[in-house]
């Protein structure tokens, strides 16, 4: 669980030619980006959206699945 103080504001972004912005530099150090990391674009609303790094969704997705799959085998186990 987080708390507010664990929400950071970055900076901003400009929209180029090309429909590129560039991620504050603060930003990309504290979510370690580089070259060629994937994100994820989320529209949580019509007007923002999120950027996820995807090796960590995919650490997380991982770790969750292993969650449920322990917690369906326990609750299988309670309905015999």
């Amino acid at each position: 669980m987080t708390n507010d103080s664990s929400k950071k504001f970055y900076g901003t972004a400009t929209i180029g030619e090309k429909g590129q912005i560039v991620i504050p530099n603060a930003a990309r150090k504290k979510m370690k980006l580089t070259k060629g990391d994937q994100l994820l674009v989320f529209g949580p609303h019509d007007e923002m959206i999120a950027l996820v790094k995807l090796s960590g969704l995919e650490s997380f997705i991982s770790t969750l699945s292993e969650k449920l799959n322990t917690l369906n085998k326990t609750i299988k186990k309670k309905k015999k």
